[in-house]
């Protein structure tokens, strides 16, 4: 076993924290054993708990399920079930439909969970908002039909509630720009319009910290992204300011587009935005980071990985990183017919091929070190150049299998997140296998925090 020299991240604080991580353009596994299928997102936190509510890409564009997840931390998801499913007859919810951004806000009046979506044919010329409502934020909602917010259009949508209760829809309208509009008291419908930007945004998302707004969006490329933009004002009826840069210039934020932005306490937030696949939507990431927010100035580093802190009382949604080790998958104990493959992008040009299958390849990562006894992030770094995700089981310490999916990256390099349970010291032990016959990723290393 090679072991890499620790890149040192973080100071001695961070020893004592946890070091479960989000890792942007991963492949997230939830606890259905499948990439999460949420994009296009909105998240609503009810006690302590965060629900995200996003679209079901797996089959492609095409409208197949609105789908709700649920997290206390933001890295380990449940899936919780449909809110709304494609129907078999015509209408809004039938085949061939396009049902986009799902944003869910509670009704502070009536206690109804409010679901807006963007409806739209497959050529995208009805471009209305569709409301349902249920009882519970993961529960059964009643689709009660779309229309055109004020006989306008609305393509890209967002929900914000404001401190008074008031709601607010932000709309793409192509033929004007993006408007915020008032809802009614009840939020089924629209009762005014508040402002227009007469610039061409997409996909919205609205923030207020310490008294400030800030609406965020995407120029429209298509699927393509670009360098997603900003606009701030003290009030939502006037004095906005000119659409700025958030992430490093040029970037096209990192590849990602805006979906949504969650506040965390009254002095930071989470950006939240797809990493779109557009020849294979199924294979979508997502790219969520810490802003740094400032007054008017707000800002968005990169970060490979980040261990989210939301307990609202720092200024940053991130805590320090703490120190990693990687463990290269060429340098692992092979089993079955598990054998070194070329791979250009890997590493040491070499990964850990062959995993699975009918002569069940396996990779043993032994002598893996962790400070204390504690949860964390390990990131599996692979490549899967089939069109499908593949499969693994992974097992830790002798431990019960957990099956990780890894999402198709052509002939690069991707990553997928394993979150498990360490013990103190160099002991540990993670063998990646094949789930019953099926092959599993080509493996490059892992990247393993050391608390």
């Amino acid at each position: 076993m090679h072991f890499l020299p620790a890149l040192l991240l973080a100071g001695l604080s961070s020893v004592a924290e946890a070091s479960l991580q989000v890792v942007p353009g991963a492949t997230w596994t939830t606890s259905n054993n499948e990439h999460l299928q949420a994009h296009g997102a909105g998240l609503i936190k009810v006690d302590s708990t965060y629900y995200l509510i996003g679209e079901d890409k797996t089959g492609g564009s095409a409208f197949q399920n609105v789908n709700c997840y649920s997290s206390t931390d933001l890295v380990q998801w449940k899936y919780e079930g449909a809110l709304l499913s494609r129907t078999s007859g015509a209408g809004d919810l039938g085949p061939n439909r396009v049902v986009e951004r799902p944003k869910v806000l509670r009704n502070p009046r009536t206690g109804k969970f409010v679901l807006y979506v963007h409806i739209d044919s497959s050529n995208y010329g009805d471009a209305k908002v569709g409301v349902a409502t249920g009882d519970a934020v993961c529960g059964a909602y009643e689709y009660r039909g779309s229309f055109r917010p004020q006989g306008r259009q609305s393509r890209d949508m967002g929900l914000f509630a404001d401190d008074d209760g008031a709601g607010y829809l932000l709309s793409e309208d192509r033929e004007s720009g993006l408007r915020i509009y008032r809802l009614t008291d009840d939020y089924l419908g629209v009762a005014e319009s508040t402002y227009l930007w007469g610039d061409s945004i997409e996909s919205p998302a609205l923030l207020k910290l310490q008294g400030r707004y800030y609406m965020f969006g995407s120029k429209l490329t298509g699927w393509d992204p670009n360098d997603n933009v900003y606009s701030t004002s003290t009030s939502l009826s006037s004095g906005w300011s000119a659409w700025k840069t958030f992430a490093d210039a040029g970037s096209k934020t990192y590849t990602s587009q805006t979906n949504y932005v969650l506040p965390v306490g009254n002095n930071s937030a989470v950006y939240l935005g797809d990493r779109w696949v557009s020849k294979n939507l199924m294979a979508s990431t997502y790219v969520w980071l810490p802003l740094s927010v400032s007054g008017s100035s707000v800002t968005m580093p990169n970060a490979e990985s980040w261990v989210p802190e939301l307990s609202g009382s720092s200024s940053s949604a991130s805590a320090a990183k703490p120190a990693e080790s990687a463990y290269e998958g060429e340098a692992a104990a092979y089993g079955g017919k598990a054998r070194d493959v070329s791979c250009g992008g890997c590493s040491g040009g070499t990964a850990a091929g062959y995993v699975g299958g009918p002569d069940k390849g396996s990779v043993t990562f032994s002598g893996v070190r962790s400070d204390a006894d504690a949860r964390t992030t390990v990131r599996i770094r692979y490549v899967n150049g089939d069109s499908s995700a593949r499969y693994a089981n992974v097992r830790v310490n002798g431990g019960a299998a957990q099956k990780i999916a890894f999402l198709p990256t052509g002939s690069n390099v991707g990553t997928s997140t394993l979150h498990t349970d360490l013990k103190a010291g160099s002991t540990n032990e993670i063998v990646v296998e094949g789930v019953n016959d099926g092959w599993g990723p080509d493996v490059d290393r892992l990247i393993v925090p050391m608390q």
